[in-house]
């Protein structure tokens, strides 16, 4: 039963088509290259139904079925490059979403979209494909610096998304830890011991990814 409204709202669904580009002299495919699209999408386990995932050893699965991203933050985004042909999915994500706050949300806060249920799961670390979205590898420094990095989600209910669809809570994470708080320890040289602890002991983190933080205690 969904008991409270978060106050966010999808503003675009977004896919990608499979693009050629050239990377350390050789051609891959990428996915990075997303659009808005009118109709639904399909959130399914693994990823979105008819999105490109080139590399599924970092991109979808479990635990990154689909990216949600703030539109509250374009606006930054484009002082900052303004001779990019600006529109949603910019950063490579699925869902662009008005009122987003990684400040508010838990690391595996549970939300209801359209008709699918996700669960929050990580933060998005930027790799050199969205350098390249971007006409330059500054934007990884700045990104992450930025500390606006948007949130992967797990699937626990396929399902549809549309534009205008709201993101109402379903259950709220009982392990404080908030998706700019798992941000920042990610990146952070000297961890924040408090927020390691509430990493290593949430179960929406991938297993692999709380291993590691372990080496850190």
């Amino acid at each position: 039963m969904v008991f409270y409204f978060y106050g966010m709202k999808v503003i675009a669904t977004n896919i990608a088509n499979p693009t050629s580009i050239f990377w350390n002299g050789k051609e891959e495919i990428t996915g990075i290259f997303k659009f808005p699209v009118s109709a639904p999408i399909t959130l399914d386990k693994d990823a979105v139904v008819n999105d490109t995932i080139a590399n599924r050893e970092v991109h979808g699965g479990e635990h990154k079925s689909c990216y949600l991203f703030s539109s509250d933050h374009y606006p930054y985004w484009k002082e900052k490059y303004p001779g990019l042909n600006w529109d949603w999915g910019m950063f490579g994500e699925n869902l662009s979403v008005e009122g987003l706050d990684e400040d508010g949300l838990r690391i595996g806060d549970i939300f209801k979209i359209g008709s699918a249920v996700v669960q929050v799961s990580q933060p998005r670390e930027p790799c050199y494909k969205l350098g390249i979205r971007f006409g330059s590898q500054r934007i990884l420094k700045q990104f992450i610096a930025h500390a606006h990095p948007g949130t992967y989600v797990r699937l626990l209910q396929k399902g549809q998304v549309a534009a205008g669809d709201v993101l109402e809570l379903v259950k709220k994470s009982s392990n404080s830890l908030t998706v700019r708080q798992f941000h920042q320890l990610l990146y952070a040289k000297e961890k924040n011991r408090a927020h390691l602890l509430l990493a290593i002991d949430n179960k929406a983190i991938p297993g692999q990814k709380r291993e590691k933080l372990k080496k850190w205690l």
